[in-house]
């Protein structure tokens, strides 16, 4: 035996140390908090905030007129209303908060990943701030108050349905009974909904049967801006006529454009392959529409072929 080193047969692997482990690397890439994370949690902050005014303040309101949107607020400077009265929703009624939760949620996290979330705070900062320019344009002389995300909600909803017109979605109406709409229908029905309360109501000052507090005004201005939005910065569309018809008139308004005449030509008999063509183009028809599809000619054709070809 010699003086070398006599090493082991196999050198044992030792587990790789934590810090060599990829997600424990400042540059493994991680996922940020998505843009409609980051609008629930304000939603949600704000109206605990609302909340704790109302119970441990006695009703201090000074915290709500601060952010609401009044004509009063507008004349005074405070622009930033046009905004944050977004995040404000009613203390009385649980549903105003959580419906529009609901809706941020789903529809923003189908279109994050399509318009990404740059375009989606753009798309939403606008449609609450042109909803907002619509109700103070309308309530400029008269007072009240206008809070709530729906402006916001319905201009993401006008965009999903203008990317997505036919994909099915499911509600629970009532909270219990499911219903399956397309959303085109479901934007068209709300856009009909608040046109006729904000002519009928909002304008002529009359109280809605379904609420004094709705701001018609404002939801039509999230769908206008929603639809500014897919047709001029998603689609970057400025023709002033669409090269394509998005609704359609219905069938029985539209013109049926008359047919014109079939062709009149006469088969030559006397060439064998002329006729076999015309015979296998008659066979094909009986085999699509049935015998009763054919001409009077057509049956007249087939006889004579079978005499003639019985002959041959």
């Amino acid at each position: 035996m010699g003086d070398g080193l006599c090493l082991p047969a196999r050198i044992p692997s030792f587990p790789p140390m934590l810090s060599d482990r990829p997600y424990m690397r400042d540059d493994y890439p991680r996922n940020g908090t998505s843009a409609v994370t980051w609008l629930i949690s304000a939603i949600v902050a704000t109206v605990v905030l609302q909340y704790v005014f109302l119970r441990v303040f006695n009703g201090n309101s000074s915290f709500e007129r601060m952010l609401m949107l009044t004509t009063e607020s507008i004349r005074s400077g405070k622009i930033w209303t046009l905004f944050t009265y977004s995040f404000l929703h009613s203390t009385g009624n649980l549903l105003h908060v959580v419906g529009n939760l609901l809706g941020l949620y789903f529809l923003g996290r189908a279109l994050q990943p399509v318009l990404g979330a740059r375009r989606l705070m753009w798309l939403y900062s606008g449609a609450v701030v042109t909803g907002g320019i619509l109700w103070v344009a309308t309530h400029w002389d008269g007072a009240g108050a206008a809070i709530g995300a729906s402006a916001g909600v319905l201009g993401l909803l006008v965009v999903f349905a203008c990317l997505y017109p036919n994909r099915p979605m499911t509600f629970l109406l009532f909270f219990v009974l499911p219903v399956t709409l397309k959303p085109k229908h479901v934007a068209i029905g709300l856009l009909a909904f608040e046109l006729l309360g904000f002519l009928f109501y909002e304008i002529m000052g009359a109280v809605s049967p379904f609420g004094s507090s709705i701001a018609y005004s404002a939801h039509l201005g999230g769908m206008l801006a929603g639809w500014l939005f897919f047709r001029y910065v998603h689609e970057a569309n400025w023709s002033f006529v669409s090269a394509r018809r998005d609704i359609e008139p219905p069938a029985w308004l539209r013109k049926t454009p008359k047919s014109a005449p079939p062709p009149v030509y006469q088969v030559d008999v006397t060439r064998r392959e002329d006729l076999r063509a015309e015979v296998d183009r008659i066979l094909d028809k009986i085999n699509s529409e049935g015998f009763g599809a054919l001409t009077a000619d057509e049956k007249r054709l087939l006889d004579e072929a079978r005499d003639l070809l019985s002959r041959r």
